[in-house]
């Protein structure tokens, strides 16, 4: 049970905006299902009804007490991510998903949160006695190790946002700036040979940003049937459910991957502008959660989940406009999805449960 005390020190601005993120969610998500519009409608709900008893519980928990199991979270994080390649069900290529009861869950959103909770304890503890390059060896094998098997479902996109995680909270946590450039010039370099290993599909997406009419009724064509749709959209867009590129069923993936484009096509410009704006908002708010942080623990938790938020948005928000590569990264409270919505609940009620207990409270 949550003390009063503690319920009045919540961030209610931040609860204000995912409220409204997920309200409109609710119209758009519909709107993006011409065939059933409220088949997925319902079934969001349902996640957002589970992703709210997740975001009371992880508020519940002081977050300190999450430092006493960190090991025990992180080998259970390579069991769920490893068992995905027995019992997983493999759509579109990957193997992603495991079925628990009638429903499916993506392993790979919780390895998010659960490096979160680990790696702020391993730098909160480690950062002081980092003198050399050769001292990072633990926290790369840390992220290392669940990253590599994200790799190989495959999931590049959520394998990125554990590098964007890494560097983030690495230069939190008071890490040398020469070892982090010297880390973003050492991956800058093996770029041209990592581009290689790639999958064929994969180095397609990468190409198709430069010029996506060079695929353009393969690779390329998501990225331009989504430009169409929210350059259509103009100022004010076409209005709720008369999107034609939406409703004709031009855009893929337009209730997932690509609903920010359903957005550009019916709400336009000013409306979209003003739903970037509540993420700006979001974001905001989360660094100065890590910056009111009481100890290193807390402030790198903090900075983890508005790492994973921010890169989530721009990632997702970039390749609709063509100017990042196609992933399959949702975004947050807003895309159609029961692991991602749940994921960023527990990942807000983290952010939230660092501000609750920025002060002590004698008893």
């Amino acid at each position: 049970m949550l003390d009063k005390r503690l319920l009045k020190n919540l961030d209610y601005v931040i609860i204000a905006v995912v409220v409204l993120l997920t309200t409109i969610s609710f119209f758009v998500i519909a709107s993006a299902s011409p065939e059933s519009p409220y088949y997925h409608v319902k079934r969001q709900g349902v996640w957002v009804a589970l992703g709210l008893v997740l975001f009371v519980l992880t508020l519940s928990i002081d977050y300190h007490d999450l430092a006493h199991y960190t090991k025990y979270l992180y080998y259970i994080n390579l069991v769920l991510l490893a068992s995905v390649f027995i019992f997983g069900r493999e759509a579109k290529g990957a193997q992603r998903w495991l079925r628990v009861g009638s429903l499916e869950l993506q392993p790979s959103e919780l390895a998010k949160l659960i490096i979160i909770i680990t790696l702020a304890d391993l730098l909160s503890k480690r950062a002081s006695s980092i003198r050399s390059i050769r001292d990072l060896l633990p926290v790369f094998i840390h992220v290392g190790l669940p990253m590599l098997l994200i790799l190989k479902q495959p999931d590049l996109g959520t394998s990125l946002v554990f590098i964007g995680l890494l560097l983030g909270m690495l230069f939190v946590a008071g890490i040398k700036w020469q070892y982090l450039a010297g880390l973003c010039g050492l991956g800058g370099a093996l770029a041209p040979m990592l581009f290689y290993l790639l999958e064929p599909y994969q180095r397609k997406r990468i190409l198709v940003v430069f010029n996506p009419y060079i695929d353009p009724t393969g690779d390329g064509y998501n990225v331009i049937q989504s430009m169409i749709a929210i350059g259509s959209g103009r100022v004010w867009g076409k209005g709720w459910f008369a999107g034609t590129q939406n409703r004709l069923g031009f855009l893929p993936e337009q209730h997932t991957d690509f609903i920010f484009s359903v957005i550009g096509e019916e709400l336009g410009f000013v409306r979209a502008a003003g739903i970037l704006l509540l993420y700006f908002i979001l974001i905001y708010r989360g660094i100065r959660v890590a910056m009111k942080a009481r100890d290193d623990f807390g402030a790198l938790i903090a900075t983890g989940v508005v790492i994973m938020f921010t890169f989530h948005i721009l990632v997702n928000v970039g390749m609709t406009i063509g100017i990042m590569p196609v992933t399959g990264i949702p975004l947050p409270f807003m895309s159609y999805g029961g692991s991602s919505y749940l994921s960023n609940m527990m990942a807000l009620g983290l952010l939230l449960n660092v501000y609750m207990r920025r002060q002590k409270i004698l008893f």
